[in-house]
């Protein structure tokens, strides 16, 4: 995913998005344990875009992105 795609989301779109890319990243590592991973690079790639997201929520001066994070999933998880 690019910075200007980024950018261009809102706060909220952008926790999603990372709730999203570390689940991704979770599964990826799962992949690679079982040996059924195609692209190992994905794993690099997937990382890099959470840095990315990161680095936006922090230039917005966002706070407590760890905890907001964890509200979040709490929230998936109850709403299964």
């Amino acid at each position: 995913m690019k910075m200007e795609e980024l950018i261009s989301m809102k706060t909220d779109e952008l926790h999603n998005e990372l709730e999203r890319l570390r689940r991704h990243l979770f599964d990826l590592r799962a992949q690679s344990v079982t040996e059924k991973l195609e692209d190992p690079h994905q794993i690099v790639k997937t990382r890099r875009d959470i840095a990315r997201v990161l680095t936006i929520l922090r230039r917005r001066g966002e706070q407590n992105i760890e905890q907001r994070q964890a509200h979040l999933t709490a929230e998936a998880t109850r709403n299964r």
